[in-house]
């Protein structure tokens, strides 16, 4: 390989054709080959030199040379890549330290093994120099549709020819049954765009819900306008999916709007799905509302939610509980994936067990704890009494309110509910010291002897101990892994505290060991009373 003597315009010529063929800038092909012919040099004149290779962008003349930099004192520690100031001077008048002493090299014949490096070299450089390109290229179209041909199909993930380059959807990225070949026409969602070494770096997905949603997107003008909001998505990939839409113009039905004249709409992405059978939800604000929306076509009898426990309990007809759970769990799957809640699902029959069982069971820790007849304590639960704290500490009045109860009968029943509780707290007391808790976590205030007793059994033990707990651990939360969500039971879920609740506890606790100062906590209020604040704002704006 005789680079000198080549025809010098056939670099510039080489480097053209390159950088057309593989989309990118001309000059980074030509920098790829000179430092392709500097390593061949260095395979001939030694790898410790310092030579570099530079092609005219005019004529495409090749100079190589020998780089060396003047260094201070008398002696220099490279002799390959510096040298001396009196060593400079035999190569240039009044040399100073910095300066550099460049060398040109005669033209020289690499051999076939320098050209076969000097290819690597070129080659590695411009793929580099492709990825760069096609990362810029995508890196901004996260989260749009794209259309291409199948390139090839590798261990059933598709390789995709988007045009400037490729893109692969994985095979856990494609709905079940889609079969691909080489040359098939594809659309799909740009789910991730990476900046990666080597592999693919743009990422395909055609279950994600977001590809519905811009599907919807294309095929409704409402939505585009933003008249229309897909507020949120839940799919089986290939089965069956919700959506949950709102309308900002009390003309338009957004449901109707979505599904279209006899259907048009949403046929069209059911077609490009695969036969995906869509439900369009209105979508409310409300959630017990949105809830019995999105478990269409069941019917709901009742709700009940708990907004601290993100739980909620819906009740219908024995008939309709196969509808309301659907295939394999798939409708209430996908309405709890699309109102963010567990939902809990139980026939009108089993709520009445549910509560009478409950009735019974509390009419009978009245009378095993307060030695009171079932007539009274059935009265009790019937006025929604339910616990022993709640007849020892509520007001005269509220009991007086029951029929057949005057002021003797009210004091007798809050006397011996307050002696029940003094005797269970204090075995409460005595089972927590036995399990190890300490005094000081005793004596903090907010803690039940019951919960004291919870928490010696998770091994919190101390002040310290509960100071380290997180606020989920105590009162319970949710964990989402692969779009399901995992409930995480709380130490002190059983005694209904709440997430807040949960928080200010352990935000006290390590206030008063001395980890945190009022002022931090009061800059820590203060940040989030903000962060509310610009919430509740672009809600409303919403």
């Amino acid at each position: 390989m005789a680079i000198t003597s080549a025809n010098r315009l056939e670099l510039l010529q080489i480097a053209d054709s390159v950088a057309r063929e593989k989309m990118i800038d001309p000059d980074l092909v030509l920098q790829a080959m000179e430092e392709s012919y500097a390593k061949a040099a260095k395979s001939k004149y030694g790898a410790e030199l310092d030579i570099r290779a530079f092609i005219d962008r005019k004529s495409g003349e090749l100079e190589m040379t020998r780089v060396r930099v003047v260094v201070e004192g008398t002696e220099a520690e490279n002799m390959y890549t510096e040298m001396t100031v009196e060593e400079a001077k035999a190569h240039k008048e009044e040399p100073s330290v910095g300066d550099l002493i460049i060398d040109k090299l005669p033209p020289m014949d690499f051999g076939r093994i320098g050209a076969q490096s000097a290819k690597q070299v070129i080659l590695q450089k411009v793929r580099e120099a492709e990825r760069d390109r096609q990362y810029e290229e995508f890196k901004d179209r996260q989260g749009e549709i794209i259309n291409g041909l199948v390139k090839r199909v590798e261990y059933g993930n598709v390789i995709v020819d988007v045009g400037r380059g490729e893109a692969v959807c994985r095979r856990d990225q494609l709905v079940n049954r889609e079969m691909f070949r080489n040359g098939d026409r594809i659309r799909a969602f740009i789910k991730e765009v990476r900046s990666e070494m080597r592999g693919p770096q743009v990422f395909l997905s055609r279950t994600a819900p977001e590809f519905m949603a811009e599907l919807f997107k294309m095929e409704v003008p409402e939505i585009y306008d933003g008249i229309i909001e897909i507020k949120a998505v839940a799919r089986d990939p290939g089965s069956r999916a919700k959506i949950g839409v709102i309308s900002f113009d009390n003309s338009i039905d957004p449901v109707g709007a979505c599904v279209g004249m006899r259907g048009s709409r949403v046929q069209a992405v059911v077609n490009e799905l695969g036969g995906e059978k869509i439900d369009i939800i209105p979508w409310n604000e409300d959630a017990p509302t949105f809830l019995v929306n999105a478990l269409q076509p069941a019917e709901v009898t009742k709700v009940v939610l708990d907004e601290d426990a993100e739980r909620i309990e819906v009740v219908v007809p024995d008939e309709q509980l196969s509808l309301a759970i659907g295939r394999r769990g798939q409708n209430v799957r996908l309405a709890s994936q699309l109102t963010g809640l567990d939902i809990d699902i139980m026939t009108e029959t089993d709520e009445s067990e549910r509560r009478q069982k409950e009735f019974e069971e509390r009419s009978q820790l009245f009378m095993d704890t307060m030695n009171v007849d079932e007539v009274v304590a059935q009265l009790l639960v019937s006025e929604g009494f339910s616990n022993l704290e709640e007849v020892a500490y509520v007001e005269t009045d509220e009991l007086l309110m029951i029929e057949g109860f005057d002021q003797d009968t009210v004091d007798e029943l809050q006397a011996r509910a307050r002696e029940s509780l003094e005797e269970i707290n204090a075995k409460s007391i005595a089972e927590a010291r036995e399990l190890g808790v300490a005094q000081d976590l005793i004596d903090f205030e907010g803690l039940s002897p019951q919960m004291l007793v919870a928490l010696g059994k998770d091994d919190v033990k101390s002040l310290e101990d509960f100071a380290t707990c997180a606020d989920w651990e105590l009162a319970g939360g949710y964990t989402t892994v692969d779009g399901e969500r995992h409930k995480d039971d709380g130490v002190l879920e059983s005694f209904e505290v709440n997430i807040q609740e949960a928080q200010d506890m352990i935000m006290r606790a390590r206030l008063q060991i001395g980890w945190v100062t009022e002022e931090q906590l009061a800059e820590d209020a203060a940040a989030a009373e903000a962060a509310n604040a610009d919430t509740n704002s672009e809600g409303a704006e919403t």
